[in-house]
């Protein structure tokens, strides 16, 4: 199995090939500015409080509008639970080409998959990245390699739903609607968990390759964390924003599906990932959505005379299949399910 880190450590690490570097396009020019995205308070949101929780709902309701990105503190995850998860994924991707070939896969819907780049069927440049995915819900999945890294992970999902799921709540009481509706709706309980683990080596000319071009998330929402050294940028007003997280922060960003179910009030934002030169980078992303089989549309709450639907109804599953199917390239597929 190739991968970029193979790249790295051999003959070729000095420079970049051909089918690496990325043709620049206008998005790429826009200016850079830097700025502080929304923080929500976790402990806030929860509070038993009323003016507490009240606060940190309208908060977040702005955060999800207005940026599509905000920050976590407070969230209660310890410190030693995400130094071991970043600890046992670099273990993983350290693993002999021999030993993570078995979790290659070759299905979109394969329990473990491991690979580089985005789709290397369909993409016409490559990226610089490497990635593991794990479908950890319903049903868990995990490699059994490195020792100790699918309890690290069991136990990271566990606490990643329990957090989705009361900013989910606090999401749908924002929107004016009962907290468990989206819930219900989307039923979250049997909901899709993704976690993807990208790996991206250092890179000698950094500048001419992109680890992630501009794009957006599918699901509901998606819980990120990553190791010291940054590389995620996300686009606000005609601007890239370089992310600066917090110490042990999480960053939350909003997703397609819950662009689609709030009929474009909450946005998916367009957001990267650059690379560097100076050491490899981490990040660890779970994506939430409702169950594969489930169909996803505008709330019916949510609509009216004024306010018709903006989107076409679709499976989770087939949308997830059409994303795939296309290159990620600095486009978003909302673009193919807009009416």
């Amino acid at each position: 199995m190739f991968s970029v880190k193979d790249l790295v450590e051999s003959n070729c690490s000095r420079s970049v090939p051909s089918n690496y570097i990325c043709l620049k396009s206008p998005e790429d020019s826009l200016l850079y500015e830097e700025e502080n995205i929304p923080t929500i308070d976790f402990s806030q949101l929860t509070s038993s409080n009323p003016d507490e929780s009240s606060k940190a709902i309208q908060q977040l309701g702005y955060a999800c509008r207005d940026w599509g990105f905000f920050m976590l503190i407070n969230h209660g995850v310890s410190e030693t639970l995400r130094d071991e998860l970043l600890r046992t994924s670099q273990s993983f991707f350290d693993l002999t080409e021999e030993e993570k070939r078995q979790y290659a896969g070759e299905k979109l819907f394969d329990p473990i998959r491991c690979g580089t780049s985005f789709n290397v069927m369909v993409d016409k440049t490559l990226f610089w990245r490497d990635y593991l995915k794990c479908h950890v819900h319903p049903h868990f999945n995990a490699p059994s390699k490195p020792h100790g890294f699918s309890e690290t992970l069991e136990e990271y999902s566990k606490k990643a739903r329990e957090l989705t799921s009361e900013l989910l709540k606090g999401i749908s009481t924002s929107l004016g609607l009962e907290e468990n509706y989206i819930h219900k709706r989307m039923n979250v309980e049997l909901g899709s968990q993704l976690l993807v683990i990208n790996f991206y080596p250092p890179c000698p000319k950094p500048e001419l390759v992109m680890g992630l071009p501009a794009h957006t998330d599918h699901g509901l929402l998606t819980l990120l964390m990553q190791n010291d050294l940054g590389g995620l940028q996300i686009q606000h007003n005609e601007k890239w924003i370089p992310v600066h997280p917090l110490p042990n922060s999480f960053l939350i960003n909003t997703g397609d599906h819950l662009e689609i179910l709030t009929n474009g009030k909450y946005k998916s934002v367009v957001h990267r990932a650059v690379v560097n030169k100076k050491g490899p980078r981490i990040s660890v992303g779970i994506a939430h959505g409702p169950p594969l089989d489930n169909i996803v549309g505008p709330a019916p709450e949510l609509l009216n005379e004024n306010t018709p639907p903006a989107y076409r109804a679709i499976k989770y599953r087939d949308y997830l299949q059409l994303q795939q199917s296309h290159e990620l390239d600095r486009k978003s597929c909302l673009d193919r399910v807009r009416i």
